[in-house]
């Protein structure tokens, strides 16, 4: 799932994206409230962490921006300030979450994986589908009582399907959903199909049914 990191102090910025990438998140980041609201305008992110003290302005910009854009989008506010005032107006916004600097990256990661099980899961750590059953506290994929072995980008490849259900999906989004800034350096979107060709087989071969389907023309579609 993609994350946006909007925050200007850098070896900050440069240590939550680096523990983010490592537990296994695509990550983007800004260093300035402009740069900020133009990613979030431009870019479907599945959570946003935004600083409050930005060059530019104030982060609740982008909090209020986001909100009427992408309402869908959670946010996470983080700030060395700790200032009532400051955390009750990020949440009636419409922040999801406010952690005060300094902070351990654990407990950003832990609330990061509440925030988007609310937002597209109803706060459950288990999701089931047709006879898939996925925990998001281990990243373990049950089918008929067996693990299923998926490669990171097929795990959350099915995590993106499992919170869109029963909607079209471009290659463009899962693209953009996987892999980041990192599209841009691609010639063609074609690797798309081989993971999904991979994600459907190893479904297939595992629980006897075929989730995914081609929308010609469109994309994809997961359905139980």
């Amino acid at each position: 799932m993609k994350i946006l990191i909007v925050e200007d102090e850098q070896a900050l910025r440069e240590s939550i994206v680096t523990y983010l990438q490592q537990v296994g998140y695509v990550c983007e980041s800004a260093d300035a409230l402009g740069t900020g609201i133009r990613k979030a305008a431009d870019f479907s992110y599945a959570c946003l962490i935004v600083d409050l003290t930005l060059p530019g302005g104030n982060g609740l910009e982008i909090v209020k921006t986001l909100k009427e854009n992408n309402p869908d989008t959670g946010i996470i506010i983080i700030s060395a300030k700790n200032a009532l005032d400051d955390k009750l107006t990020g949440l009636e916004m419409g922040a999801d979450d406010y952690l005060t600097k300094p902070f351990h990256l654990a407990e950003l990661n832990a609330r990061l994986r509440s925030v988007i099980r609310r937002r597209n899961f109803s706060g459950h750590n288990t999701i089931k589908a047709g006879k898939i059953e996925v925990n998001t506290n281990s990243a373990e994929v049950i089918v008929k009582d067996e693990k299923l072995l998926l490669t990171k980008k097929e795990y959350y490849l099915l995590l993106y399907f499992l919170a869109n259900r029963n909607r079209v999906l471009t290659k463009d989004a899962i693209a953009e959903h996987l892999w980041g800034d990192h599209m841009d350096g691609f010639d063609s979107l074609d690797f798309i199909y081989t993971h999904i060709k991979n994600l459907r087989r190893k479904l297939l071969d595992s629980c006897g049914e075929d989730y995914i389907q081609t929308v010609y023309g469109l994309g994809y579609k997961f359905s139980t």
